[in-house]
């Protein structure tokens, strides 16, 4: 069972896993500090000095924290948009790697081409 576990967690999809997870983690810490520390506070300034943490609704004894939903919205909105533009830009960089490993197809001369119909047409007639 050991060695059954040693590997499953040793293949390179559980390791490419873990590893996205922590940097995914970090990545995640400094797009919510861009969010609170910096974006939002300049939203603010912009709607009249409004913070949107503290915007709520008393309903009996129970505070609907509003504001903090809609910070979570911006937060959400600028993170889709970080990933968006990493991957746009992970795509573009490898893009031209992939065509470079592109073989151009070869032309078939005519000989060619009359025996490739000729094996579809006995193909049919079998």
């Amino acid at each position: 069972m050991w060695q059954e576990f040693k590997e499953f967690a040793m293949k390179g999809n559980v390791l490419d896993l873990a590893i996205a997870v922590i940097i995914g983690g970090a990545f995640g810490k400094i797009v919510s500090s861009l969010v609170s520390d910096i974006v939002m506070p300049l939203i603010g300034l912009l709607i009249g000095g409004l913070d949107f943490s503290a915007l709520q609704i008393q309903v009996g004894n129970a505070q609907i924290m509003y504001g903090l939903f809609i910070q979570n919205i911006v937060d959400f909105l600028i993170i889709a948009l970080a990933i968006f533009i990493f991957v746009k830009a992970i795509n573009k960089v490898k893009k031209p790697v992939e065509e470079a490993q592109v073989e151009p197809e070869v032309e078939l001369t005519h000989t060619e081409n009359l025996l490739t119909e000729i094996r579809d047409l006995l193909k049919r007639n079998a």
